[in-house]
């Protein structure tokens, strides 16, 4: 019996799941619509709220109810990752090759200053996701930043998490036109 026991017990340790790990990515889609702008922007910091901000991918079951996933993680911190898709989006947009999560020190030109504050990051598995930031900048020797608000709801194709990640993707690359905007408004004036 005691063999039976543990043949079944060590069975069943080699069929555990093993963890996936997720990135987000910049849209590749997105293009500069008004030529390129060589300007230095920096993206950082990011905020989110603190339910999201740990390894696990977290999902919004019904109302109230969320769930961690031990196996499906991000790879790296969540506002990290976002704050590098946001300066790739925004580079792609403002035509712009100076954008990054960095400041890079003060001999370089003054940069344009991103500060994104993710509100809500909610992740429907099959359904949508949902993205709301507030966000400011800070144009270089100016002292009134331009603030915006971005609520994006991506739906997310397929039951998996690929699905989920790339709305993810989709909805910063909105978030990232808002910016965008602001930031040629703010350069007209």
């Amino acid at each position: 019996m005691a063999v039976v026991l543990m043949a079944s017990l060590l069975g069943g340790c080699g069929s555990s799941p093993t963890a996936r790990f997720y990135t987000l990515k910049p849209d590749a889609t997105l293009t500069n619509a008004g030529g390129p702008m060589p300007l230095r922007v920096v993206v950082n910091p990011v905020t989110i709220p603190d339910l999201v901000d740990r390894p696990q991918i977290v999902t919004r079951v019904a109302g109230n109810q969320v769930s961690l996933d031990e196996f499906a993680r991000w790879a790296e911190p969540l506002k990290g990752d976002i704050a590098r898709v946001v300066a790739a989006d925004l580079g792609a947009l403002l035509g712009s090759e100076r954008t990054s999560v960095f400041d890079t020190g003060s001999d370089v030109p003054p940069a344009w200053r991103v500060r994104v504050d993710v509100i809500r990051f909610d992740s429907m598995p099959g359904d949508a996701v949902t993205i709301e930031a507030q966000w400011t900048v800070w144009p270089p020797k100016k002292s009134v930043p331009v603030t915006g608000r971005s609520l994006e709801h991506e739906p997310v194709q397929g039951q998996g998490y690929d699905g989920l990640i790339a709305a993810h993707d989709r909805a910063l690359a909105a978030v990232s036109r808002d910016i965008a905007s602001a930031i040629r408004t703010s350069l007209a004036q």
